[in-house]
């Protein structure tokens, strides 16, 4: 009897997860789990589900600003949106193992795509492709994405499409 309870619950969870348009996640995922849910949204071209990993209050901060950008919906615009508008082909590849100390993740990574659409600065799009590498630190809380950080080589890329 407890069995169907239990499957009936698991069910109900389930149910009202895809109504709700909330994935069902287990209730306390690894750090790591969250991190490679969120480099399969970014590599789905899913905005929406790469930016419903973020606590409501992320801070992600792009080395290359050089300062932060906080909230959800501003990480979402500035970042997120931004990378896969001007590049719908996208691609983010881990390389080799992350590092994972508690709650922190890191690793190394190759991002790489062709930039066929505008930027959200307004530059328009160079039809090029590019590929760079870089790193990323996060700290994930209660199953998001508290903060992420990203360094990578900028006048790489801005070489490569043809801007510099």
């Amino acid at each position: 009897m407890k069995r169907r309870t239990i499957l009936a619950a698991l069910g109900g969870i389930c149910l009202a997860s895809t109504l709700t348009g909330i994935p069902a996640y287990a209730a306390d995922q690894t750090p790591i789990a969250v991190v490679e849910q969120y480099l399969a949204a970014w590599n789905a071209h899913d905005a929406t589900k790469a930016a419903d990993l973020f606590d409501e209050k992320v801070s992600y901060y792009d080395a290359s600003v050089g300062k932060p950008t906080v909230g959800k919906a501003e990480a979402k615009a500035a970042v997120i949106d931004n990378f896969m508008t001007a590049a719908p082909d996208l691609k983010w590849v881990m390389r080799g193992d992350p590092i994972v100390s508690g709650n922190r993740v890191s690793f190394e990574w190759t991002f790489s795509g062709t930039n066929s659409g505008a930027w959200a600065d307004g530059t328009p799009a160079t039809n090029k492709s590019f590929s760079f590498d870089g790193a990323s630190v996060f700290v994930i809380e209660n199953n998001a994405i508290k903060q992420q950080s990203d360094y990578y080589d900028a006048l790489g890329l801005y070489k490569q499409l043809g801007l510099m």
